[in-house]
């Protein structure tokens, strides 16, 4: 219904320098929704992640999950023609996503500084796991060291138990995909209104912070913000998960007293009512939820519980959550496939608009496919090209 409106982000040139996960998964929903984004790979293996997970669709699993909507060049920056290029590219585009350690792209001479004297418009955005600043900004990391040093995986954790290993990329997704998005749209905001652009720091450390509002409330309130306190850490019964009779789970978010209501109505134990927040009678009580969640199965309850407003719902495996109504009524997944290849099962959109969609216009590319492409647009020749790639400056598909 949307495909007679323009692209949102219609316009919208962006380089993306960046590999792994954070940059390419911020730079593709940018070209989800209309950006065209042009993704600049070395010309030897291109972004670790082709090699990470099934090729069978031309490139890694990963690298297919990150990179649709984008166009790729493959450059050799450590060339002095290879730098000139890169030049000419960011003197013709409104942002460039980086994500090498501080000071890399300095010493390539590729810095901030160096590509704004060209375009003062240009937003230029340095993903990082600790920011450009202080002692810890060469130092190597990854997910699970800064959700550990900003106290955010020590509360996750059962109570008396030790931190427990999260399932996804909470830093890299939510404090380094996300919140480059915020600092983007925030920067281009800025640039609307004093035609010059700006250099924004995003520290997968730092972009943490507002992750821990809830736990930094009970801090501030003198209370212990760890997992024996607090509303959603699972001290409390009304708020946990369970297991089933068929040894799936169920969870229970009855954190309102009229949902915690709703629900001791829908097992008929009225006299759990009074018990929600007392914090004597939770030991004694989470036996008895606990005892009670074993006597049907996942599926029982999820039929019991539709019936009531509770905030009581089955917890997924991902081909089933895949699977649920939900996701099948609202598009959460997608398919991706190369022209004469086979397809892939991808998270959608997440963001949905009046007036335009989120749209697959190109399967993640090739490593250097779009190279000729790109290289003629700037006026370089044929024999610039063959040249070029022989230099190794350049890289081209056989």
């Amino acid at each position: 219904m949307f495909d007679h409106q323009p692209a949102l982000l219609d316009g919208l040139q962006v380089l993306d320098l960046t590999r792994l996960l954070p940059g390419p998964l911020c730079t593709m929903l940018m070209g989800d929704y209309g950006a065209a984004v042009l993704k600049v790979e070395d010309i030897f293996t291109g972004d670790f992640t082709r090699a990470v997970g099934d090729s069978t669709s031309g490139a890694g699993s990963l690298f297919w999950q990150l990179n649709r909507n984008k166009k790729s060049v493959a450059l050799n920056l450590k060339k002095k023609r290879g730098k000139q290029i890169l030049r000419q590219l960011a003197a013709k585009s409104d942002l460039l996503v980086e994500s090498f350690r501080p000071g890399v792209m300095e010493r390539l001479g590729l810095g901030y500084e160096e590509l704004s004297a060209d375009n003062p418009a240009l937003v230029y955005v340095s993903i990082s796991g600790y920011g450009r600043e202080g002692s810890y900004r060469e130092r190597a990391g990854h997910d699970l060291n800064y959700t550990a040093l900003t106290g955010l995986l020590d509360l996750s954790a059962a109570p008396g138990g030790a931190p427990v290993m999260p399932a996804v990329q909470i830093a890299d997704i939510g404090a380094g995909s996300l919140t480059a998005l915020a600092g983007i749209f925030m920067a281009l905001y800025a640039r609307e209104k004093s035609g010059r652009g700006c250099h924004v720091d995003v520290s997968m450390t730092r972009g943490l912070l507002p992750w821990l509002v809830y736990a930094a409330a009970l801090l501030g309130g003198g209370l212990s913000p760890g997992r024996e306190s607090g509303h959603i850490t699972g001290a409390y019964c009304c708020y946990n998960i369970y297991e089933t009779k068929d040894g799936h789970y169920m969870s229970l978010g009855a954190l309102e007293p009229a949902f915690w209501q709703n629900f001791c109505r829908a097992v008929k134990r009225p006299e759990w009512v009074e018990l929600q927040f007392n914090q004597d009678a939770q030991e004694e009580l989470s036996e008895k939820v606990s005892a009670l969640f074993l006597e049907k199965t996942q599926a029982e309850w999820t039929e019991l519980f539709a019936g009531h407003d509770a905030c009581c719902e089955p917890v997924l495996d991902l081909a089933a959550a895949a699977d649920h109504p939900l996701a099948q009524e609202q598009d959460f997944w997608i398919e991706v496939a190369r022209p004469g290849g086979p397809s892939q099962k991808q998270p959608g959109f997440p963001l949905l608009f009046s007036r335009t969609s989120g749209k697959v216009q190109l399967p993640p590319p090739l490593l250097g496919e779009h190279t000729g492409e790109v290289l003629f647009s700037l006026g370089y020749t044929r024999d610039d090209l063959r040249k070029l790639a022989e230099e190794a400056v350049v890289a081209i598909p056989s």
